[in-house]
């Protein structure tokens, strides 16, 4: 069975590691590996683990429900399993937590009480099912770590390793060797269909064919329709519903920005904030907001009116469009506006997990508009976002004339190269953005 390398080990690695280390929670969209992301961890890096799921096992939210004592809490979870509950060598995970609040208020006592364990927790939805039961999570006693869908460089470490240690090795703004950027164009492309959800991954690298590739993500998309049902409140459910499938129709208009209009002729902004909000609590979307100056922090500059809206995950837009694999593997002539946005999409997936917030976008009366800002500790960058090798274009020119930004980022299919603070960029090396970036001479430097 293919194994995928997930950066998020990492993070793992260092929060178990801590002197001060807190209970941890693992926030992320349904499906993107959290539950298998925590056991295999804790298979790899403690003698027992010692998973109690809150969904499966009912019976546990009465445990933690009746006494707020760790001691006994631990004495009487050793029943559920068949490890022993020790600290230092048990991984005690909490799966489903969302769905016992007391558990959930627990994680507070385990870090004030037993820091010397090692508590991980995840749940689906959680967003939602803390705003909707008006839960309280424990701030400040409670490390909380955001997981991604897979990356492409995840993905490529498990297809190619060898082009993956090349890239990960690069050392230079230089032109790629031809069969290099062949094979990550290659690649790329083939992780634009299948998008980043883990089974889906693993169907098309295990060649189970395009058709399982589709089950896979139809499924996903099927169940996120049954998730609406079952954690929404009734009157929101159509427009959710609304809002989620009208994601293909908003990005395959030349200008992105969301129009309610789309999802509904004579819909309002009140009549579906909370829906937008629903759906940005259950990890489904990303809303990147305008800016009309590019200031720091950029959250203090956004318009809250004017945003675009992305999906999670490119291969569940792509599914959600029924747009099939040939045409994105083998292009088509009518395929121009919404390769665009898949190309969006999917850069906005690579960079969101390099930068400290969610990137904005900019622009100016009409005339011009860069796909995202970027902002990193010291400096803002603007990012324009080219689907193939075509890069004709002004507004960046027009960014930087009016702002004069140090570094810019052109994301292609071209081979890559730096020209006096622009980073050509092709959109295969999007994930490694900010190892790209430090190696960038400033603008007139």
């Amino acid at each position: 069975m293919t194994m995928i390398y997930r950066k998020v080990f990492r993070d793992l690695k260092h929060w178990k590691d801590s002197s001060n280390r807190n209970p941890l929670l693992l926030k992320g969209a349904r499906q993107i590996g959290k539950s298998w992301a925590m056991e295999h961890f804790g298979k790899d890096n403690f003698e027992f683990t010692a998973k109690f799921d809150f969904d499966e096992n009912p019976e546990l939210c009465q445990l933690f429900e009746q006494t707020k004592d760790v001691s006994r809490l631990l004495k009487e979870l050793s029943l559920f399993v068949d490890v022993p509950l020790e600290a230092g060598r048990t991984l005690l995970i909490f799966d489903e937590i969302q769905a016992c609040e007391a558990a959930l208020n627990s994680l507070k006592y385990f870090c004030e009480k037993a820091p010397a364990y090692h508590v991980m927790a995840a749940g689906s939805l959680l967003g939602v099912a803390v705003k909707q039961k008006k839960m309280q999570v424990p701030v400040g006693k409670v490390t909380i770590l955001e997981m991604f869908p897979v990356t492409f460089s995840e993905f490529l470490h498990t297809s190619d390793e060898k082009l993956w240690h090349y890239v990960e090795e690069l050392e230079e703004l230089g032109h790629l060797p031809e069969i290099v950027l062949n094979k990550l164009v290659s690649e790329y492309k083939r992780y634009l269909v299948c998008g980043g959800m883990p089974e889906a991954v693993m169907s098309l690298l295990e060649n189970r064919g395009m058709g399982q590739v589709d089950k896979v993500l139809q499924d996903i998309l099927d169940m996120y329709e049954l998730d609406f049902a079952k954690y929404a409140e009734p009157s929101m459910i159509p427009r959710i519903h609304a809002l989620w499938n009208s994601l293909p129709s908003q990005l395959a208009k030349e200008n992105r920005k969301f129009l309610y209009r789309v999802v509904k002729e004579g819909a309002r902004a009140r009549e579906y904030e909370d829906a937008l909000l629903w759906l940005e609590e259950a990890g489904m979307i990303q809303r990147c907001f305008n800016v009309t100056k590019p200031g720091m922090p950029l959250s203090a500059y956004r318009d809250v009116s004017a945003f675009k809206v992305y999906a999670c995950d490119c291969g569940l837009l792509r599914r959600l469009a029924k747009l099939s694999a040939e045409i994105v593997l083998g292009g088509n002539a009518n395929y121009t506006e919404f390769r665009g946005a898949l190309a969006e999409n999917a850069i906005l997936q690579s960079i969101r997990p390099q930068c400290d917030d969610m990137p904005c976008y900019w622009s100016s009366d009409s005339t011009a508009e860069v796909d995202f800002l970027l902002q990193f500790p010291t400096e803002i960058v603007p990012v324009e976002v080219k689907s193939e090798n075509r890069i004709s274009g002004k507004s960046l020119a027009v960014y930087a004339r009016k702002f004069s930004p140090q570094k810019r980022i052109r994301y292609s299919m071209n081979n890559l190269q730096e020209n006096c603070g622009l980073l050509s960029c092709p959109c295969p090396l999007a994930d490694w953005t900010g190892k790209l970036l430090d190696k960038l001479p400033v603008s007139g430097s």
